[in-house]
């Protein structure tokens, strides 16, 4: 009797933690976004993002807030890890950019994280260059 008891509170046990290993793993825990293989839900000018954030910005966090986006702009100012484009779309790379040239039209994708108020700039991360 003292054995089945044990055997049926080890096997609950069990139950309960291959319950927890699947709601984590199957739930909570996502792989990561791999935002070069996503096509992008909208192509667009720096200009018009940045006009559209600073009419509304409630309405363009509804389209691009968390979105793969390409953004056409003139290089104003660029280091290895990010790149701003005139009039004020700030992108950071997860991998170092090479050949970038101030004044230069390039367009350049990535996830939308939204509108910086202080700096007033749309900002974008997990940035490529697209040719």
């Amino acid at each position: 009797m003292k054995n089945r008891k044990i055997l049926i509170i080890s096997g609950v046990i069990l139950l309960v933690l291959a319950a927890a290993y699947y709601f984590y793993f199957g739930f909570l825990y996502k792989e990561a976004r791999d935002i070069t293989a996503e096509a992008p839900a909208y192509t667009l000018t720096a200009p018009d993002i940045v006009e559209e954030y600073q009419t509304n910005a409630a309405t363009a966090d509804s389209m691009y807030l968390n979105k793969t986006i390409v953004v056409i702009g003139n290089v104003n100012d660029n280091d290895s890890i990010s790149v701003s484009l005139e009039p004020g779309v700030y992108c950071s790379f997860d991998v170092p950019a090479k050949n970038i040239i101030s004044g230069k039209n390039i367009k350049v994708k990535g996830r939308c994280i939204g509108f910086d108020e202080l700096f007033g700039e749309v900002k974008l991360d997990q940035c490529t260059i697209n040719q």
